[in-house]
């Protein structure tokens, strides 16, 4: 009975040194498993830190170049501005010119004929005169209105390219 006790002593060891060096097999696959998913992790939180890092960056060029094209926009409005005024101050100018010519046409004399031809001279250079500062005048809401198209145009087509990324171009 001894030796069947001693086989079966051996034979319980030689099973619990088996399963100790399975379970240890075991843990050491585990704290592999476990690490390496951990740098898994770490590596797909760094890779989110650095897409965020840059989207921000993205963002903040973009916004950068709409911001730019804003006040480009807002300057070439001013200039538009002021030179619609100059416009307007030189058609004015017309205007006057043209009116004086109007009162400045008489034909003096006893001649009813030429009364009447420079009455009816007048009457054309006032008729003229008229025509002109409606004309200058509409010639100068739609020069405004060009120029405001324009420019918003110009604003809208450099946001969307500073939106696609490609850059502000020359304006």
């Amino acid at each position: 009975m001894k030796s069947w006790a001693i086989r079966s002593l051996i034979l319980l060891a030689l099973l619990a040194s088996y399963w100790g060096v399975y379970q240890h097999g075991r843990s050491v696959e585990r704290a592999a498993a476990a690490k390496a998913s951990a740098e898994r992790d770490s590596g797909d939180r760094l890779a989110e830190v650095v897409g965020e890092r840059g989207a921000r960056q993205e963002e903040q060029r973009r916004a950068q170049a709409q911001e730019e094209a804003r006040a480009h926009a807002h300057e070439e409005r001013t200039i538009a501005d002021s030179g619609a005024a100059g416009a307007d101050t030189a058609g004015e100018r017309l205007q006057h010119e043209g009116a004086r010519l109007a009162a400045t046409v008489s034909c003096p004399g006893t001649d009813t004929a030429a009364i009447a031809r420079g009455q009816a001279a007048i009457r054309a250079a006032m008729v003229l005169s008229h025509l002109l500062a409606r004309a200058d005048a509409r010639a100068g809401e739609l020069a405004k209105a060009y120029d405001s198209a324009r420019i918003a145009g110009r604003q809208c087509e450099h946001e969307y390219d500073a939106l696609r990324g490609k850059g502000a171009g020359a304006y």
